[in-house]
């Protein structure tokens, strides 16, 4: 079933169904008449001369230029060239198609006066898989993301390039096999395609979606960690979440409550003696991804604003016969709910390496062995795969400086303040993929401790996800390389296998 796109009801899960998984997508019969209503008024305007930014005007600097009227349909299309500034490897097919999603919807919202037919062509080119190839560096996030939405823009034209069908073609091959006509652009209908903050808000939707799975990843593994180590379980005591009131640490508790249920290995004096308190690492585990998961629950907030909002300049009022001016393409609203997703998913990535130190680390993990293989000391067990994730995690914390306060003046200090936010959803997406390895390894760690715990067994879950991993990574005997079974665990929980598994057991996670 196609996504109805009417720019009030787009949501983050929709976005990846229509990036993702190739849904089709609509436009909504009410979002037509005002895209048309609003064309309507601006070509009432343009025949009336009128002075409008951006359509019978100049850009940024240039926006005290008056165009003539032979310059304005022309216009639009030097626009699209000179914006297409961008460098760098191309991004992923489903970001591209997540920001066409976005830029849609905005147009739907009913306030952009491109013609009809441009949005039809976007349309066109989700549905029939033409994806424009676009370069990762080049957008300030304001005026928008300029230059990568100009190389969509310019596969509209018929020109640029694209992936159709997996391969990677000029623009005009690619509509043409598509059966898609390309278009002249008129007035407006160039800047209409551009500004705003769309690959932004198209990236940034599939990285709080993925965030959010996996803080609920982590604390499948985590809760796989307390039993291994013999969590004292009173820190996960609902009136103790309760009291203080915070929504993910209530969440978060209640999950790893359920996760942990029916381990034979927190039972009293299965593993030694019961800790009056555990280490923060342990027992703040609520608290911490908890937090990041009200993070979360923030930047979807924030996301979905855009996704349903007029992120464009100028717009165009019908019902007051007005064109109004300003900022509406701004990307810091998206660059702040970015900075603290990655802040959120580097700060219990840090929690997760902590864990896995403790179940390494023979002076902490409750009787297991040092680094979890017998005959330390001729074998080093797993003791490597914490420096990688150290790694790891000092790297985010690298990535974990705001990009957002980093504002770079452009176009001669008309556009003196800019967001970088798309550098904040670069460096996010980094973090995330860093955070999937990095509970990989604590998974691993987690499974080698469940062997050395036998005759005793986990929870349900926790049984159903080690026998998940050790269909695909064999336990450690002795000394063996591990990258290669990093990268299989890796696959194994980004693909959401891991969840899968665990909450066929406890039903879905909050």
């Amino acid at each position: 079933m196609a996504v109805t796109l009417d720019g009030k009801s787009l949501t983050i899960e929709d976005v990846v169904k229509i990036a993702r998984d190739g849904e089709a997508v609509a436009v909504a019969e009410e979002a037509w008449e005002r895209i048309r209503a609003c064309r309507a008024m601006l070509d009432d305007k343009v025949q009336k001369r009128e002075v409008m930014y951006g359509v019978t005007t100049g850009i940024g600097e240039l926006s005290e230029v008056v165009l003539t009227p032979e310059q304005t349909e022309e216009f639009q299309r030097y626009l699209v060239y000179s914006h297409s500034a961008g460098c760098g490897e191309p991004f992923e097919e489903e970001a591209v198609r997540a920001a066409t999603a976005s830029r849609i919807n905005c147009h739907c919202v009913g306030y952009s006066g491109l013609r009809p037919v441009v949005v039809e062509t976007l349309v066109d080119m989700l549905n029939k898989g033409v994806t424009p190839v676009v370069f990762e560096h080049g957008s300030v996030g304001a005026s928008g993301d300029l230059s990568p939405m100009s190389q969509i823009a310019l596969v509209v034209m018929g020109e640029g390039e694209a992936f159709y069908q997996g391969k990677r073609l000029p623009g005009a091959e690619a509509m043409a096999a598509a059966g898609i006509a390309p278009l002249v652009f008129e007035a407006r209908d160039g800047l209409a395609t551009i500004n705003g903050s769309n690959v932004i808000a198209g990236l940034g939707a599939l990285e709080i979606y993925d965030a959010y799975r996996w803080l609920k990843t982590q604390e499948v593994v985590a809760a796989m960690t307390f039993e291994v180590l013999n969590l004292t379980t009173l820190c996960l005591d609902e009136r103790l979440h309760a009291a203080r009131g915070y929504p993910g640490a209530v969440t978060c508790a209640a999950n790893l409550r359920r996760l942990v249920e029916g381990s034979e290995m927190l039972l009293p004096g299965k593993i030694g003696k019961k800790k009056v308190q555990n280490a923060y690492s342990l027992r703040s585990t609520p608290q911490v991804a908890g937090s990041a998961k009200d993070a979360s629950d923030w930047a979807r907030q924030m996301f979905e604003i855009e996704l349903n909002g007029a992120g464009d300049n100028p717009l165009f009022f019908p019902a007051d016969d007005e064109v109004v001016t300003g900022a509406n393409f701004q990307g810091t609203p998206l660059a702040f709910a970015l900075e603290l997703l990655g802040t959120a998913v580097t700060t219990v990535s840090v929690l997760s390496e902590r864990r896995l130190n403790r179940l390494l680390n023979p002076n902490l993990n409750e009787g297991l062995p040092a680094f979890l293989i017998h005959g330390a000391g001729m074998f080093s067990g797993l003791m490597l795969t914490q420096y990688t994730a150290g790694m790891l995690v000092n790297e985010s914390r690298i990535l974990s400086h705001p990009a957002a306060i980093g504002s770079i003046p452009a176009a001669a200090d008309q556009e003196d303040f800019v967001s970088m936010g798309m550098n904040t959803a670069l460096k996010t997406k980094q973090i995330l993929r860093n955070a999937w390895y990095v509970v990989a390894i604590e998974l691993m760690a987690a499974c080698q401790a469940v062997d050395h715990r036998r005759p005793l067994t986990g929870s349900p879950s926790a049984e159903a996800v080690y026998t998940l991993v050790r269909q695909h990574v064999d336990f450690m005997e002795e000394d063996r390389p591990t990258q290669y079974d990093i990268n299989r665990v890796k696959e194994l929980v980004e693909s959401g296998e891991v969840l899968a598994t665990a909450e066929q057991v406890v039903g879905e996670l909050g």
